[in-house]
């Protein structure tokens, strides 16, 4: 009786270590630590602002693409999104700074840091919306198409210009276009040598953005020679930042204040875009 005790008492003495081992080996995540890695990742998502001003200087992705960016005779740049991005980043209390970049790898330089913000007269497309962080659309526009006015007449419609060989600005809402025409094209580094292509006799057209087209052919124009037919389709302009950042509702804010107060519009009066506005 006395050995049988012994064992059961044994036997129930090992359970409980074991118990105890295996409790050991499977821990419970604690609460806090749970709480504290969302909290890492929330700040890692909403640190873009903060980034921005610790470094002192928003760098603004763009192309040479008048009415909206372009340079003046000292280099400067300028145009209605050069002149709104510097005074965002004068309200943000940081200079700025402007970066040509390629416009097909626009995500990558943000994602990469090159830049903080591709603000280039950029449509919003279902792509870019789900790759970037967008701000409100500011502008409408449309994609146009760009002939010499000598045959204008020829191609007034969108079955009359299927034929033609286009130049289009690689990775833009303009080659998407002529892609769903179903017509040939070359891809070229920006819509302005698009236009230099048409101009020279390289390319049959291209297709560009109705605000770009306004400012840069007919007459009293860089291209005197060219004109724009067709409207392809209709769009909106929007800002893209890294996904997940904050300086998006920041230019929101931005944008609806400089609208409230007349000084989005007056910006729009020296570019002559202001029936393009939408009211923020």
């Amino acid at each position: 009786m006395k050995k049988f005790l012994c064992l059961m008492l044994a036997l129930s003495m090992f359970g409980v270590l074991f118990a105890g081992c295996t409790k050991e080996a499977t821990p419970a995540t604690p609460e806090s630590a749970v709480t504290d890695e969302a909290e890492v990742v929330d700040e890692a998502v909403a640190s873009d602002l903060a980034y921005v001003k610790e470094k002192g200087t928003l760098v603004v992705g763009i192309t040479d693409f008048a009415p909206m960016d372009y340079q003046d005779e000292t280099g400067a740049w300028i145009g209605f999104d050069a002149d709104m991005a510097k005074a965002f980043a004068e309200d943000l209390g940081v200079a700025v700074e402007f970066q040509v970049i390629d416009w097909d790898n626009k995500v990558l330089e943000l994602d990469s840091k090159n830049i903080d913000v591709v603000w280039n007269g950029m449509t919003l497309t279902d792509e870019v919306k789900s790759a970037m962080e967008c701000s409100n659309a500011y502008c409408n526009n449309a994609q146009v198409v760009i002939v010499p006015a000598e045959v204008a007449d020829q191609y007034a419609d969108v079955e009359s210009v299927k034929a033609l060989n286009f130049a289009v600005e690689s990775g833009s809402a303009g080659q998407a276009q002529v892609e769903a025409l179903g017509a040939s094209y070359t891809e070229v580094l920006d819509q302005a040598t698009a236009l230099l292509e048409v101009s020279t006799g390289t390319a049959d057209a291209a297709v560009i953005d109705s605000l770009m087209a306004a400012a840069m052919v007919g007459e009293g124009t860089s291209y005197e020679s060219l004109t724009y037919t067709v409207a392809l389709n209709s769009e909106e302009y929007g800002v893209g930042f890294r996904k997940g950042s904050d300086l998006a509702a920041a230019l929101n804010d931005f944008f609806a204040a400089s609208y409230a107060d007349g000084s989005m519009e007056a910006c729009a009066q020296t570019y002559g875009v202001q029936a393009a506005l939408i009211a923020q």
